[in-house]
């Protein structure tokens, strides 16, 4: 998978941006579900990060096993040219859970029962995230179509997440405006907005019924059956643990690290405008070197960002910004190559316009698991160390510092050798590997 030149079929900045915004409203959602959520319950109403941490874990998991069912879904809806209404109906099943997510703590009240209130936050949860997968596979599915090489591809997905980015943006902007009720008129809004600007959108014409195609439980697994694809998402869901567990731990190591709680919008906002600043960047890293050595690139950068993140001292504002840019300028090849590493071995593979929603399912279960593993292992052990939210972390290497900064670096490291020994060395010493058996033996 070298990089391509450009193909004259390969879709217009207008389309791709058309595709690319319902991105928004998705990554809207994102930010308080999965960084803002901890802190919102666990600080402001008081929930034990134990109890927290179990909560997430669950429901999390729960969500992820319907992942696979979710991407067949979305590969009959594509083939039936319906992924239109399967993202709009599912989009507003996340509106839902996630409006009455936003508005628990002040329905329910102090006085709840921890049964009633643990029972409702999962049924909301659920919804907001199976909602959201739902609609985010069928969309990548979707995507995964466009472009004719690998440099096309990247593109597509560069749109997609630089859109997705301006949501977060939005998102932490309005951590600094209002509460819960801004957080949903916010995704409500931009939600009616991208499904009217998706709603014009061809889908490309691969996608059709075919006889004699792969069905059922099968198609579930068929991706499975492939040592590149393996390969790959299991250098994207240990590169994905490192990235996850700073992400739940950074409202927490800013107000009691740094110490400053009040910049914690700004952070947030600072990190995302430099991780969108830096997609351009990255496609042309990926035009110059190739998708999988510019991935390289960017765990190496993440990793030396977050090995300065454990040196930080409490008080050291501006360091923190600093460090806040790096890490947001390394996030954008987490974000575009991945995905367009997948889009391209999928049609290697012969299963384009077929299988994709398959693939992003499993691909969508595997990011659930590693939010899963570093809300439902992080927050939990984080509490037996002793740790507690308000509390100053200082000292040299306290248990703060060593889960937010330094256990993500060796997992980035791991992550690194994993996508150079199973996908980069393969592939160099024989191009097959990316290609399935029939297609090997021709």
């Amino acid at each position: 998978m070298n990089p391509s030149p450009e193909d004259p079929r390969d879709p217009s900045p207008a389309l791709l941006a058309r595709y690319g915004a319902v991105q928004f409203p998705l990554n809207f959602v994102a930010l308080p579900l999965y960084v803002f959520l901890p802190a919102y319950y666990g600080t402001r109403h008081g929930l034990p990060l134990g109890l927290l941490g179990v909560l997430l874990l669950g429901t999390r998991l729960a969500d992820a096993l319907v992942d696979p069912a979710l991407g067949r879904l979305a590969d009959r809806m594509l083939a039936r040219r319906r992924a239109w209404e399967l993202i709009a109906a599912a989009s507003l099943v996340s509106l839902a859970g996630f409006a009455v997510l936003m508005a628990l703590p002040d329905w329910l009240g102090r006085g709840v029962g921890t049964a009633a209130f643990a029972g409702a936050f999962v049924a909301a949860l659920w919804l907001a995230q199976a909602g959201g997968t739902a609609a985010g596979v069928a969309h990548q599915a979707w995507g995964a179509a466009l472009g004719q090489g690998e440099t096309a591809r990247a593109r597509v997905f560069a749109w997609r997440e630089a859109l997705g980015l301006g949501g977060v943006l939005a998102a932490a902007a309005a951590t600094q405006a209002g509460g819960a009720s801004v957080f949903t008129l916010g995704f409500a809004l931009s939600l009616g907005l991208a499904l009217a600007l998706l709603r014009g959108v061809e889908l490309p014409s691969q996608f059709a019924p075919r006889p004699g195609a792969i069905a059922g439980l099968r198609a579930v697994v068929e991706p499975l059956r492939h040592p590149a694809f393996r390969s790959l998402l299991a250098t994207y869901v240990t590169s994905g643990v490192a990235a996850s567990i700073p992400a739940t731990l950074v409202l927490f190591f800013v107000r009691d690290r740094i110490g400053a709680p009040q910049w914690a919008g700004a952070y947030l906002l600072l990190y995302f405008a430099a991780a969108a600043a830096g997609v351009p960047l990255w496609l042309r890293v990926v035009r110059r070197l190739g998708a999988a050595p510019s991935w390289l690139v960017g765990i190496g950068l993440t990793v030396c960002s977050f090995a300065w993140a454990a040196g930080l001292q409490p008080g050291q504002r501006l360091g923190y910004a600093a460090l806040c840019v790096a890490c947001g300028l390394a996030l954008g090849s987490d974000l575009i190559v991945p995905p367009a590493l997948l889009a391209g071995l999928i049609r290697s593979l012969g299963h384009g316009g077929r299988l994709e929603g398959a693939y992003f399912g499993l691909w969508s279960l595997a990011a659930k698991f590693t939010l899963a593993l570093a809300a439902g292992l992080a927050l939990p052990l984080l509490s037996v160390l002793g740790y507690r939210p308000g509390t100053p972390a200082t000292g040299a290497l306290p248990a703060l510092v060593v889960a937010y900064a330094l256990l993500p670096c060796a997992l980035k490291l791991l992550s690194g050798w994993m996508l150079w020994q199973g996908w980069m060395r393969p592939a160099a010493r024989d191009p097959a590997f990316l290609l399935d058996s029939t297609r090997r033996n021709a």
